[in-house]
């Protein structure tokens, strides 16, 4: 016997599966390649991409998704219109001024604040729920000033902080020691700028705590002077990139995507993004990079990481220098 016919009623709709949405704002080198590498680790189903710049934006998503075949599966999208950006679960900012050779991070605050001050209130009303990432330099000022443009709670706004000098650190210890970057475990903190600093009192390689590290291979002993030469690559290296290529977009694109799927998969993964602190080692009431818990529900908890004395100390130093430049800005 056949079963009986069902019908909907006429103001039912179809259920539909909810899929993951990456909003990524400014469709330049930064955005259009956080894009592309989100899309190539399948991070999200839906990338949006919003610029002003109508032409490009649209040129942009068209050609990521002429390469839909070989990734997976996913719809990219692009517009001037910041609607394309509506109900998106991560929105990543990488719009604003271009860092040109000889320019400091610090250099951009200006021109920076003022366009967040004009587009953030935009992606409120039309994704008032998603989790915000700054990623535009300088970013700690950046995220500080979104912070009050918004009034978003710290948890939901934060910065892409060291999480790309982080990775840089890793590669070049991983380099000098001749192991892989993916066994060792080491932050920069602080500004992500030329007050950052590396937190070599609790960095490790495959458990061996990094100070007590043994040259393997007949490799140079990592001695405080490598160390130092170490620091100085890792604070200096986007301005060789950027002297050299015009921006730096690979490394923190994928430094972005990371961040995104820590967000979209709530993986409660320990990054060193920049957040608003209250009384970390001292320092309250500016957003600087430490160990964080990254999951769906944005930044949750800060890591109270082990520091030495002059790790405390420069970690205060990049506080007071960020704090600086916040007032002479008026954030």
């Amino acid at each position: 016997m056949s079963q009986p016919e069902t019908h909907r009623a006429p103001d039912e709709t179809p259920r539909t599966r909810k899929t993951t949405k990456v909003a990524v704002v400014g469709a330049g080198a930064v955005g259009s390649t956080m894009a592309y590498a989100a899309l190539m680790r399948g991070s999200a189903r839906h990338i949006a991409l919003y610029d002003i710049n109508r032409a490009k934006v649209e040129a942009e998503a068209l050609d990521l998704s002429h390469g839909i075949q070989f990734m997976p599966m996913a719809e990219v999208v692009g517009s001037d219109d910041v609607a394309v950006c509506a109900d998106a679960d991560i929105i990543m900012v990488t719009a604003g001024a271009k860092q040109k050779p000889g320019q400091t991070r610090l250099d951009l605050a200006e021109a920076t604040i003022s366009l967040v001050s004009k587009i953030l209130p935009e992606l409120l009303a039309v994704a008032p729920d998603a989790t915000y990432v700054m990623v535009t330099n300088p970013v700690d000022i950046v995220t500080y000033a979104a912070l009050k443009i918004s009034g978003l709670p710290p948890t939901q706004l934060f910065g892409s902080g060291t999480v790309l000098d982080s990775s840089r650190l890793r590669f070049l210890i991983a380099q000098h020691c001749g192991v892989a970057v993916q066994n060792v475990h080491a932050y920069m903190a602080g500004e992500h700028g030329d007050s950052e600093i590396p937190l070599w009192s609790s960095a490790t390689i495959g458990g061996v705590p990094l100070l007590e590290w043994d040259a393997i291979d007949g490799r140079e002993p990592l001695t405080a002077q490598v160390r130092d030469e170490i620091a100085h690559e890792v604070i200096n290296s986007a301005y060789r990139i950027i002297e050299g290529k015009g921006a730096t977009n690979y490394a923190v694109a994928l430094a972005g995507s990371r961040i995104i799927e820590a967000v979209l998969n709530d993986e409660h993964r320990v990054l060193p993004v920049s957040t608003l602190l209250d009384d970390y080692y001292g320092i309250s009431d500016i957003c600087l990079s430490v160990p964080s818990i990254v999951g769906r529900h944005g930044v949750t908890d800060k890591l109270q990481v082990p520091l030495s004395p002059v790790e405390i100390r420069g970690l205060q130093h990049s506080a007071t220098s960020l704090k600086e430049v916040a007032r002479r800005f008026g954030v």
